[in-house]
């Protein structure tokens, strides 16, 4: 048999790249929250959709998808030498861009419309993701399949947003502004 690794030396990679990979996962997603939080006056005078969850859940929720995430990539970029390895790793990269890019724009922007191209995107990239991790390992397929049916959920609550409060859309932009001349 030729094997250019052993199994030990395969599994003590894939460890290195989830102890790596799965916290940075999570931080990254901590951090997207941060910086377009939800903590606003802008968000809390929205009105809410009947299928809004209890707020605490989201952060329960994406934790462990941050962490199922991050297991997924590493399953993959421990598989040197897998055919289609690589492209896999890029199309995530570019899906985990806009991943990162949704709470700045909905909570940050306050661009409801916005977001919502932008989950868009996410949905038809992490299709694309899953097509390519299942050639590579196809446990890390189907781990991101909770991810998926959660982003599909967030794209109907931010359509919902966008249905029930169309004037919000695109934040302070939409008020009017009017000015006064004080003095001559």
């Amino acid at each position: 048999m030729n094997m250019l690794a052993s199994r030990g030396q395969l599994r003590a990679s894939l460890i290195r790249w989830a102890l790596f990979l799965v916290p940075l996962c999570v931080l990254l997603g901590f951090l997207s929250g941060r910086i377009g939080s939800a903590d606003t006056e802008w968000f809390r005078m929205l009105a809410k959709p009947d299928i809004f969850p209890e707020p605490k859940w989201f952060g329960i929720v994406w934790t462990i998808l941050y962490i199922m995430i991050g297991f997924a990539v590493a399953l993959v970029a421990a598989a040197w030498g897998a055919r289609g390895r690589t492209a896999a790793l890029w199309v995530f990269a570019v899906h985990f861009v806009l991943n990162l890019a949704w709470s700045p724009v909905f909570f940050g922007l306050q661009q409801i419309t916005g977001a919502l191209v932008v989950i868009g995107l996410m949905i038809v990239t992490l299709l694309a993701v899953i097509a390519l991790f299942w050639k590579v390992r196809r446990l890390a397929a189907v781990l991101l399949l909770p991810y998926l049916v959660w982003i599909c959920f967030a794209a109907l609550l931010n359509y919902e947003f966008l249905r029930l409060n169309p004037d919000a859309d695109g934040g302070a932009q939409g008020e009017r502004i009017e000015r006064v001349r004080i003095g001559n």
